[in-house]
């Protein structure tokens, strides 16, 4: 197993570029098998994810072929199968968009327990849900199975604004016969990516970056070329990164329209980046002090379905506020175990207390100090909130379990490294 062993307190400077939004890449895949034409897409990002994404459809039948490190071309003539390999799938949560996909095109779907990152309980309610208004039936034995012989139309309330299963609803409508209508649907960046690579294959769905959809079903759709936007959740990453480390750092295509919720909730922990037409720099003159609310009452920062603020950049929000003067309130309110790596960051010598599962309070600024005993990385995002304050913390650290990190972002260690971190990748 791989580690990471950082040397803190080295302003970072240069020029990054974001990968492909690791999000969109599930959904995009999955698509695939709604024709038997090739689709293409570009700029996916190269990752374990999205390897094990690739492996799970070319399992079921789809010939995948990479054209170079970040383009693949997925041609599904034909699917062998409805059961994904378990092992495969349990390997990552964002394959169970698999499931509207099976059912549409095969009209049956069996499906493992996925995996994904432990951050609490991830429940599928709502994509049954949404499945069954469509015409599906499930099983009533223990394993995940759908079938249906016809799906069909339907106006459907979601009972939380889930992304994962209004893509589902969306993959398994746009060639259901009638319209179906998504209320309460999620709208984020890569959800408007599903839906919009899905109407270049021939699909129609209005309301795109609404919570509202609107799908005129069709019988069948072609194969498209799509390229995938910047993964938002990195470009936020490298914000805070930079800001922390006291370095100057120019984002190239971060792609500032998905951006701006994040840029607001930066402002108030006093990182402010200049937009600079589809690029954002990071100066090294960031005021790193908290904006109280009026009356000088504590700030509450909190994560809700897009427009709002990502859940996936609350573990990142939290390491910045440790660098910033004032106090702010952090409130998780999607995943009742995501906080719990705060624990490691106050054993760095951050002021955090954590309230219950869902809050923390943070003072700052703290001088963070290096565990060189090693931390591990829990999930994704903690796993980079955790390199950031390896990297503004003084002395040297070692960061255990960097598969997590590998899982969302990509070549890390060599992005950190043309920027000027001290940070290399050794050998448990």
């Amino acid at each position: 197993m791989e580690e990471f062993v950082i040397e803190g307190r080295h302003p970072l400077s240069g020029t990054v570029i974001p990968s492909g939004n690791k999000n969109a890449a599930f959904p995009l895949i999955s698509a695939a098998l709604l024709t038997d034409q090739p689709v293409v897409l570009h700029n996916l990002p190269h990752i374990g994810d999205v390897g094990s994404m690739l492996d799970i459809v070319g399992d079921l039948g789809v010939e995948v072929t990479y054209q170079d490190s970040h383009t693949v071309k997925l041609h599904a003539r034909s699917v062998r199968k409805v059961i994904p390999d378990p092992d495969l799938f349990g390997d990552i949560r964002g394959a169970l968009v698999l499931m509207g996909a099976l059912l549409a095109r095969e009209g049956q779907v069996t499906l493992p327990r996925p995996g994904g990152d432990q951050i609490g309980r991830r429940r599928i309610d709502t994509h049954l849900f949404a499945l069954q208004q469509l015409g599906a039936i499930r099983s009533n034995d223990d394993q995940l199975s759908l079938t249906a012989r016809q799906l069909r139309g339907a106006d459907i309330l979601l009972d939380e604004t889930s992304v994962t299963a209004t893509e589902n609803a969306v993959l398994a409508a746009v060639t259901a016969e009638g319209t179906t209508i998504i209320r309460n649907a999620a709208s984020e960046p890569h959800v408007q990516d599903l839906c919009l690579m899905l109407n270049q294959m021939g699909a129609d769905i209005e309301g795109i970056g609404s919570n509202t959809l609107t799908i005129q079903g069709k019988l069948t759709l072609k194969g498209t070329d799509f390229t995938l936007g910047p993964d938002y959740v990195e470009v936020g990453s490298y914000i805070g990164l930079a800001a922390v480390t006291g370095g100057e750092v120019l984002i190239k295509n971060a792609s500032p329209e998905h951006l701006r919720m994040t840029l607001l909730v930066y402002e108030r922990l006093g990182v402010r980046p200049q937009i600079r037409g589809n690029d954002l720099w990071v100066s090294a003159d960031q005021s790193l002090e908290i904006v109280p609310d009026l009356g000088d009452a504590i700030p509450k920062i909190d994560d809700s379905p897009w427009p709002g603020f990502p859940a996936d950049m609350m573990s990142v929000g939290i390491v910045v506020a440790t660098q910033s003067t004032g106090t702010v309130l952090f409130h998780e309110k999607m995943f009742e175990s995501r906080l719990f790596f705060v624990d490691k960051l106050i054993g760095m010598g951050a002021r955090i207390v954590l309230c219950d599962p869902h809050r923390c309070l943070v003072q700052g600024p703290s001088r963070l100090h290096a565990e060189s005993q090693g931390i591990s990385s829990p999930d994704i995002r903690a796993g980079m909130a955790l390199l950031i304050a390896a990297l503004c913390a003084k002395g040297t650290s070692r960061i255990r379990n960097i598969g997590q990190i590998d899982r969302g972002y990509e070549r890390v260690g060599e992005k950190l490294q043309a920027l000027g971190a001290r940070i290399e990748r050794v050998e448990a």
